[in-house]
């Protein structure tokens, strides 16, 4: 088997490249998915989490006596009942973090309106919720501090006193001599100020969780929606429970988003654990909206001085970024990572800056923890950059397009050692820009702007050009399982919640293996069927699975040509495998009409008897694929906007989107993962904001304080594409869940100002809200 595709395979119905519709969609549509709050286990308790309702106190004691005399409650439980146990903290390396070892219940303070401080077990879900009111904690407040720039300042309130000035990191890239010296001699340098605001992150399902404990095999079984059992597993095992992995099972049905939300270990999953424990009976906890906007990880929150510098033809010479990072309260497992090399590895985007440097410090905050949301650190690098390059062409008269024509990498440059460290293995970057703008016909904007402003409104154009640094795939298991039924299983250890993994896996298992579509099921959400998984985050997971299923393809050849060899009674040398022959795939004998089906091989193999040592028992195989670079996906957004000066209302108009992600598997899907995280950077753009008061209390805690965007909120986008496969791995794919972030952010933003440029605005931050917008408008009026 070789380690590519086959080469007629373009012309499968369901092979790759073809729209095919997702497998999950019938059964979604009709009713039949299944998430954790679906699940009902026999004896079943519930539980309700207690929450500080104070942004920042001395916790000086639980009373939980009126709890217990509540009926239906089993149990009341506060942090000292759950001593023995460990502690949540970053699991990323960090240089020079601080880390906060976070207990799973506060003890000593809350730090943030939402902090778990107790938990009630009762026989129903509202008599736990009446437990949960009558459960009292002694709280003396302290002054609280929201704000990175405002946890930094003298006198701020401390969150913790081993950690002086709030601050948990001092991260530092780059030679800070040679770009100051770039900077010195540069002719124009262009600096702003730019908020990355922070992101409330609406996953459609809320978090659910059930905990079981079997006293005989003393295992713990845990269903919950994640992003990877695997991990998960080990993260909750080790960390938290301190037992053997083998020790817990961790069940993932579907699950109804993420964003990277989902990825890690909550308090509430070891409170279920040990509550089960306790009670030798299941318990299940499921949180209401008001809880998922108080308790949910949340996304983004940077404070950023973004800097670029040019020489006098418009080279770019550095840029430099001086960041400020909100953590939240506690560090969550990745919590660092956005504003550090996430900021690193995706400012240069695809030009040819030959210096940059990134100076991030991280601070605690008494706010919900920050941890990666749809790009993680990718699609504010982009951003920075794209808002940079804009800024940079007015100020120094200079044509954007032109600006950014000057400066990308070209074809020939590659492969290109970025100033970041990552190293490209190709791109089109100026001819992708070029036909994004055709598409979007950029030349004709004149017209459109003077039409708009004949009826009252304010038009703008703006480009996001990006490119992103996908996480690396990880080990990733490639499981193959041949069926009774005649189907095939893939095992695999990326998760699907909400992209649709299933259908793209089966299009390359059809592609490289020939077992017809309908006959292939995908197994993903059990940890105890797994040997290996990275799970799904940094949009890697076909590059990880897809390569996976391949090289299993490949050792199921291999293991079913001696076994056809057997049954047919040649030579093993003499047997082709041809995965597209009339009728399924097939091993037949060089030059004859002889040959065998390889699904009926597999059906005889099950029933053979007295096989021969050397001959395979089952055509199954259980295979890690070990790693691969990461990719690097890329592309143009065009947007055209309208605002209404009167109100400061933005109404896109237009949307454009050309994009590189390498060879494209499904491309009805992958046009679909462009649509959902465009519409996130919109929501990010324009409307979602997060308000806190002085004292931490949460002001945009619900959907009538918090916008995010629905169907009337966004154009129609046109999709295209230009490909350049990726040379790093089989399939040659880029990844694509997170780039419309990337370019949308920029894109729109860029619009944005363009538009009220007429005013001389020459920056606003996001969420650009109309109240935002309309205040832009009256102070430059």
């Amino acid at each position: 088997m070789p380690d590519s595709l086959p080469p007629d395979a373009s012309r499968l119905k369901f092979g790759i490249g073809q729209p095919v519709p997702r497998n999950e969609d019938p059964i979604l549509l009709q009713g039949r998915g299944r998430y954790t709050d679906d699940l009902q286990l026999p004896g079943q308790l519930w539980c309700v989490m207690v929450r500080s309702p104070y942004g920042h106190g001395t916790l000086n004691g639980i009373d939980t006596s009126a709890a217990l005399e509540v009926p239906g409650v089993v149990g009341v439980y506060t942090g000292a009942d759950l001593a023995e146990y460990g502690t949540l903290h970053c699991m990323m390396p960090a240089p020079g973090l601080t880390d906060i070892q976070r207990p799973v219940l506060a003890m000593d303070k809350v730090r943030f309106v939402g902090d778990p401080i107790a938990f009630v077990v009762a026989e129903t879900k509202e008599a736990a919720k009446d437990g949960a009111e009558a459960v009292y904690a002694d709280i003396d407040t302290l002054n609280a501090v929201t704000e990175a720039s405002a946890a930094a300042a003298p006198g701020a309130p401390l969150l913790y006193d081993h950690i002086p000035g709030n601050q948990v990191q001092d991260f530092h890239f780059g030679d800070a001599a040679k770009v100051a010296e770039a900077f010195a001699g540069a002719a124009h340098v262009t600096k702003l100020d730019i908020r990355n605001n922070r992101i409330v992150v609406c996953a459609m399902e809320p978090r659910s969780a059930i905990g079981e404990y079997d006293a005989a095999s003393e295992r713990y079984t845990l269903h919950v929606g994640s992003q990877g059992v695997f991990g998960m597993r080990a993260g909750i095992a080790n960390e938290l429970l301190k037992v053997p992995v083998e020790k817990l099972r961790i069940l993932t049905g579907h699950v109804g988003g993420s964003f990277g939300m989902k990825a890690g270990a909550y308090p509430e999953y070891l409170c279920l654990l040990h509550a089960a424990k306790v009670l030798g009976r299941p318990v299940k906890w499921t949180d209401e909206r008001t809880g998922s906007f108080l308790s949910d990880y949340h996304g983004r929150d940077h404070e950023v001085t973004a800097e670029l510098a040019l020489d006098a033809e418009g080279k770019f010479l550095a840029v430099r970024l001086t960041a400020m990072a909100n953590m939240g309260a506690y560090i969550s497992s990745v919590g660092p990572l956005m504003g550090t090399s996430g900021f690193m590895r995706n400012v240069q985007s695809n030009y040819t800056t030959p210096l940059i440097e990134i100076a991030t410090r991280s601070f605690v905050t008494n706010t919900p923890p920050v941890t990666a949301y749809r790009g993680a650190g990718r699609p504010e690098g982009n951003y920075f950059m794209e808002r940079l390059i804009e800024a940079a062409a007015v100020e120094m008269g200079v044509d954007a397009v032109e600006l950014r024509r000057r400066n990308h990498i070209r074809p020939e440059q590659f492969p290109y050692a970025a100033a970041s460290g990552n190293k490209y293995d190709g791109g089109d970057f100026t001819a992708l820009m070029e036909q994004a703008l055709e598409a979007a016909d950029w030349k004709g904007f004149a017209a459109r702007k003077a039409e708009s402003k004949a009826r009252g409104k304010l038009r703008g154009h703006g480009i996001g050009n990006f490119l992103e640094c996908t996480a690396p795939p990880s080990k990733e298991m490639g499981g193959l399982r041949f069926n009774e039924d005649g189907s095939v299983t893939i095992v695999t250890g990326t998760l699907d919640y909400g992209q649709g993994h299933w259908t793209p896996f089966a299009q390359v298992l059809h592609q490289t293996l020939g077992v017809p579509f309908e006959k292939i099921k995908l197994l993903q959400g059990d940890s105890d069927k797994l040997i290996a998984g990275g799970g799904t985050g940094g949009s890697k997971s076909l590059m990880a699975s897809g390569s996976a299923i391949i090289e299993a393809s490949a050792k199921v050849v291999d293991k079913a040509r001696i076994a056809a060899a057997h049954m047919l009674e040649a030579a093993e040398a003499d047997i082709e495998f041809e995965p597209h022959a009339e009728g399924g795939a097939r091993f037949s004998i060089a030059g004859t009409d002889r040959g065998i089906g390889l699904l009926q091989l597999a059906a005889q193999l099950r029933q053979a008897k007295d096989l021969p040592p050397e001959v395979p028992d089952t055509l199954d195989v259980d295979h890690i694929f070990d790693q691969a670079p990461m990719a690097y996906p890329n592309g143009c957004h065009v947007v055209e906007l309208e605002v209404d000066p009167e109100t400061g209302v933005v109404h896109i108009d237009r949307y454009v989107t050309v994009n590189d992600f390498g060879t494209i598997v499904n491309p009805l899907m992958v046009q679909g993962q462009a649509h959902g995280g465009i519409a996130q950077g919109i929501g990010q753009a324009l409307m979602e904001r997060t308000n806190y008061s002085e004292d931490g209390q949460f002001l945009s805690g619900s959907y009538s304080d918090y916008a995010v965007p629905r169907a009337v909120d966004v154009p129609s986008f046109e999709f295209i594409s230009h490909s350049v496969p990726a040379k790093t791995n089989a399939l040659g794919v880029k990844g694509c869940g997170e780039a419309g972030c990337a370019g949308s952010l920029p894109a729109v933003m860029n619009a944005l100002v363009d538009a009220l440029s007429e005013y001389g605005v020459t920056h606003i931050d996001m969420p650009a809200t109309p109240e935002v917008v309309w205040r832009a408008i009256q102070q430059n009026r």
